[in-house]
């Protein structure tokens, strides 16, 4: 921006980009401090304010403090969900969003002043579990105050109640959850006697058929975690799987589905189950306990896909949907990729596909899927489309990275991501840079057409 123009607007009391920036940081670290919600700032901006402002290099650390490592992936898990905050020095992620030469300068000021601030607010965290403990503790859980929390992640012991009532799936009133819950465990084990136990007879040939595809599918379902390679868990896997399929004849099962289910079993196990996931034996679990885990994921999982019911119908439009978004999104923020990719011949839904249909889970290393899911069953309804702002943030964290690889190497970097030494700093990082945008554009949608 001219130097005329800065003065033209700060006559006419128009806040300048830099103030504009600044106000949309400390929003974001409102919330993550429990203030307010994704989603619902509002910015108004010119056109080639928000070209500017979308493509700063190293966003600040605007993310939450950094969480435990929740189901055993070598690190220490600290179950009192009160991190050690990491140094801003240390921060090391690559510039994922092209520079724009007028606004680097006040933008990495800004990002020192932020990080600053978010170190104050990250003295403690077990403020914010006293806050999740409120909540629960009430006799009426008011969920729109618990997706605020729990947008910002969940600790573990609390994720299994958190998780159901975000989802709607135990009642907000606590004098009606246990009964709502043995009602729907109930309801699962019969269905499950009903379409699952029963001889290949009883089947049709597409139900044989579909169940044969489940058996293969189950053993595939995250090979690199050996408590998924567990009999026991597979055979959950199968009946949880099979009985969804049944009674959702609109899709049927849809390879995916399978990866879907896995973060509900391990939240819900986690509740039986002590110690590093690795050393979990569902075999010691009594057959009770194990039906009423499954009952918990078969329902949870009825509860995502509700929302998402064109994500797995035929043809899939739904995430054909979201791929279209994500590459109207990726050349909105980063024009200098996505020509890249234009050039190269490289179709989004080439690898965007997967990430849709599988929400990320194959892409990352499986100890920060639970944390990744924190943030989508806050995000309610909403998730769809947030979901497009998350996979924009993830690719453009290897856009410099992209933009010197022809064709063939892009297809092989995008399907073999360099992610299995992340921790849930540069997931946090993913997060809050997805909120940032989601901020910019949600609310303006003409930015993202033709």
């Amino acid at each position: 921006m001219r130097n005329s123009d800065r003065e033209e607007e700060r006559k006419e009391g128009i806040p300048s980009l830099d103030t504009r920036f600044n106000q949309t940081l400390r929003s974001v670290q409102g919330l993550l401090q429990g203030r307010s919600f994704p989603g619902k700032i509002l910015l108004t901006r010119r056109s080639e304010s928000l070209k500017d402002s979308s493509s700063a290099e190293n966003p600040p650390d605007i993310g939450r403090s950094r969480s435990e490592n929740d189901f055993g992936s070598g690190e220490h898990m600290d179950t009192s969900f009160e991190g050690e905050v990491q140094s801003t020095s240390k921060v090391t992620i690559e510039s994922t969003i092209s520079k724009p030469t007028s606004s680097i300068t006040s933008m990495e000021s800004t990002s020192k002043e932020a990080q600053k601030s978010v170190l104050g607010a990250r003295a403690s965290d077990s403020a914010r579990v006293m806050k999740f403990t409120k909540e629960l503790s009430g006799s009426t859980v008011i969920l729109e105050t618990l997706r605020q929390l729990a947008w910002n992640g969940v600790t573990p012991h609390l994720r299994p109640t958190v998780w159901r009532l975000l989802l709607g799936y135990a009642p907000p009133n606590s004098d009606r959850r246990e009964g709502v819950l043995t009602r729907k465990r109930i309801e699962y084990l019969e269905c499950v006697s009903q379409y699952h136990d029963i001889p290949d007879t009883e089947r049709s040939d597409d139900e044989i058929n579909m169940l044969r595809q489940i058996a293969v599918d189950c053993p595939r379902t995250v090979p690199d975690v050996t408590f998924f390679q567990q009999e026991e868990v597979q055979k959950s896997l199968e009946r949880i799987l099979y009985t969804w399929a049944i009674r959702h004849p609109a899709s049927g099962y849809v390879q995916g589905i399978n990866d879907l289910v896995t973060p509900f079993l391990v939240v819900f196990l986690s509740e039986h189950l002590e110690g590093d996931m690795g050393n979990w034996s569902v075999a010691d679990l009594p057959s009770q306990k194990i039906s009423n885990v499954e009952a918990d994921c078969y329902c949870c999982l009825s509860k995502l896909l509700d929302g998402m019911q064109d994500h797995y119908t035929f043809a899939q439009p739904g995430i054909q949907r979201l791929v279209f978004k994500l590459k109207e999104l990726v050349r909105r923020i980063d024009e200098p990729l996505s020509r890249h990719m234009e050039e190269q011949g490289l179709e989004f839904i080439q690898f965007a596909f997967r990430w849709f249909n599988c929400l990320l889970i194959r892409e990352i290393p499986f100890h920060l899927v639970t944390r990744l899911w924190d943030t989508y069953l806050a995000e309610g309804d909403a998730l769809p489309d947030f979901l497009v702002y998350i996979s924009a943030s993830f690719l453009l964290t290897w856009s410099d990275k992209l933009q010197k690889l022809e064709f063939q190497e892009m297809v092989l970097f995008l399907q073999h991501l360099p992610t299995h030494n992340w921790t849930h700093h540069e997931l946090e990082m993913v997060l809050s840079r997805a909120y940032m945008w989601h901020s910019m554009f949600n609310s303006s949608p003409s930015h993202l057409s033709g």
